[in-house]
């Protein structure tokens, strides 16, 4: 566990880039023991949910980012099948609506994050408006933010004041009791290339595919350079990113389930431990029990 996340996590933001992280890197884990062991992972990591369901006092939020046909969906399905659904919280996000442009970035995420004691998962994120909006900037205006009419109004300032706020945003939530891990599946440009032609081939998988989905394929190099400024700009020890080879499947949920499993340990969650007065309540109510007829 600790070798996976040591690989995986990202420490040392002065000296990350991408080029030396793995798209199909298995760490010689092994896919014939994948499916056993991923049982097991997740069997552990409920317990734990359990406990923080229980605790009611800390929340853990967990964000996928990732480029089309990475694997997100089934990524999270997997990971989190066997957790108590009263204790997830699973939100998707699409492009903002025209409510979400009459506030700032982060406000529909904001109004998102789980509650105390549960587990938040949010499938893309506010890491989009640094991300999407870097390669494609006049979504910015979009915003009407004061001062930006343009996109050439969109300087270096104002990603570096974008990305503060997102470091202040997540900082005051851990402040706050909600630990925070960044999922991103990083997969190549081959790989997707096959997952598309899947797509395109199997009529169930038709409708995940979009043409939408070729032209931002163009901007590859662009995106992983947005992904890499992101990654290095707002990795931080309590709110860390993980960038996963995304290639192999049944890896990337085994590096999810165990990076999750040991957060959740991290965290120490515990049943709550009743008054002593409740406590002799319980007693009280064993013997009625044991003396009805």
């Amino acid at each position: 566990m600790k070798d996976l996340i040591k690989r995986f996590k990202v420490a040392d933001t002065k000296k990350f880039s991408l080029d030396d992280y793995s798209t199909d890197d298995t760490l010689n884990f092994k896919k014939e023991e994948a499916e056993d062991l991923l049982a097991e992972l997740i069997e552990e990591t409920a317990k734990l949910q359990n406990r923080l369901y229980a605790a009611n006092s800390k929340s853990l939020l967990i964000i996928f980012q990732a480029m089309d046909a990475a694997g997100k969906d089934s990524a999270i399905a997997h990971t989190m099948s066997g957790l108590n659904p009263q204790g997830c919280q699973v939100y998707s996000f699409k492009q903002p609506s025209a409510e979400d442009y009459e506030h700032d970035f982060l406000w529909r995420h904001y109004k998102s994050l789980p509650e105390r004691g549960r587990i938040g998962i949010h499938n893309r994120s506010h890491y989009e408006n640094v991300l999407v909006t870097k390669v494609h900037p006049e979504f910015i205006l979009k915003e009407n933010i004061p001062g930006i009419k343009k996109v050439d109004d969109i300087d270096k300032k104002f990603w570096q004041q974008r990305y503060e706020s997102i470091r202040n945003f997540e900082s005051h939530l851990a402040e706050n009791g909600t630990v925070i891990i960044k999922f991103f599946l990083y997969l190549s440009k081959d790989e997707q290339k096959e997952r598309f032609l899947k797509r395109i081939e199997d009529p169930e998988k038709n409708w995940k595919f979009s043409a939408a989905d070729i032209k931002e394929r163009e901007r590859w190099k662009d995106y992983m350079q947005a992904y890499e400024t992101a990654i290095k700009e707002t990795s931080t020890k309590e709110c860390p990113w993980y960038v996963l080879p995304a290639d192999k499947k049944w890896f990337t949920r085994i590096a999810i389930s165990t990076i999750v499993l040991h957060t959740l340990k991290e965290m120490k969650p515990e049943y709550p431990e009743l008054p002593k007065d409740e406590k002799n309540g319980l007693e009280e109510t064993r013997r009625l029990l044991d003396e009805e007829k």
